[in-house]
């Protein structure tokens, strides 16, 4: 009798042991990863990334700008202090081209002031995020990178949970990467005007990826052939590489 009750003792205890392993299991967090999609709703409402002059650009580089393809940009082109822009004719420009004059100066200025706004943003609920962030969903907020960032297993989406005017902004400490095919989705409203990419170095779009929100990166950002942009690449010291890509202001 004294063996069944002690068996009975273990199985009750080992019963209790694996619920309570799955209840911790279940539990929110405040880091995501290519491992969860559980994202930390936050409470902090952040305030748009003020664009100055930059807002009328769809691309904006420090050092050259290169197409191949046929490419389409729709709103205003700019290069500072660099000269060289190459690949239009066969690229299309549906807007302005300033090279290192008044307005082209002006913009790289206001961009200067934009990526520190985004970076030196910080809230008590900010939300860290690492590695491979396919899959995942965010929700208006603030997110962090301490290293580099890649869309590559997945689509990523944007929540605005209804409400149009919802702002998300993304620290990344240093590359950006989305690999071919990859996509951008937004839902409940949320716009792709309202989504800022602050990259500590450099962005990379794949082939056929489709990308959503203002990219402001400190060193270049390169399209690879068919890759889709709705939103601004902004390259503050290094240049902006496009094969036939669409880029459209938003």
């Amino acid at each position: 009798m004294k063996k069944i009750k002690l068996i009975t003792t273990i199985a009750i205890a080992s019963i209790s042991l694996i619920t309570a392993c799955k209840k911790d299991n279940s539990s929110p967090s405040s880091t995501a990863g290519s491992n969860t999609n559980v994202i930390t709703l936050q409470t902090t409402v952040q305030a748009t990334v003020p664009l100055a002059s930059t807002s009328t650009f769809a691309l904006l580089a420090g050092s050259t700008i290169t197409n191949t393809g046929a490419t389409t940009v729709t709103g205003d082109i700019g290069l500072s202090p660099g000269s060289s822009v190459g690949g239009f004719p066969p690229g299309v420009l549906n807007g302005t081209l300033y090279i290192n004059d008044a307005t082209a100066n002006q913009a790289k200025t206001d961009l200067t002031a934009a990526y520190n706004n985004a970076a030196g943003r910080t809230c008590t609920d900010i939300v860290t995020i690492s590695g491979n962030i396919g899959g995942l969903t965010l929700t208006p907020g603030l997110y962090k990178s301490t290293s580099s960032l890649a869309l590559s297993s997945g689509n990523l989406t944007f929540d605005a949970k209804g409400n149009a005017s919802a702002v998300f902004i993304i620290q990344i400490a240093s590359a950006l990467t989305v690999t071919s095919g990859r996509q951008v989705i937004l839902a409940g409203g949320a716009l792709a005007s309202n989504i800022f990419w602050q990259v500590g170095s450099s962005a990379t779009f794949g082939t056929t990826s489709v990308f959503q929100g203002t990219v402001m990166a400190m060193q270049s950002i390169t399209f690879d052939t068919g890759a889709t942009l709705n939103g601004k690449a902004l390259a503050r010291t290094g240049g902006v590489t496009m094969a036939a890509s669409t880029i459209t202001k938003e």
